[in-house]
């Protein structure tokens, strides 16, 4: 489900930095999220029912900075997201 083809047991090949949005998806599912600044990260995540739009929404809280979450997700969400400088990597 990657723009490249590959799986996504693979290491990411491309990055793209993120703007938190309530509505609007990544371009491509991430295989992972960079966080370069400290805080709360919201998200949907890719799973199952996620081709029909009903991804899971979670809120991973706390994250570091310069953490790497390895964590296939269609969207960054705005509310609840205190973290800065994400990036998505596929």
């Amino acid at each position: 489900m990657t723009a490249t083809g590959g799986d996504f047991a693979a290491p990411a090949n491309e990055a793209v930095a993120v703007t938190p949005s309530d509505t609007v998806a990544l371009a491509v599912p991430s295989r992972a999220l960079y966080v370069g600044g400290a805080g709360n990260v919201a998200v949907v995540m890719a799973g199952p029912g996620a081709s029909l739009g009903e991804g899971v929404a979670v809120t991973f809280t706390n994250v570091p900075a310069g953490a790497i979450l390895p964590i296939s997700v269609l969207r960054v969400n705005n509310t609840n997201t205190t973290a800065t400088s994400i990036v998505s990597l596929y």
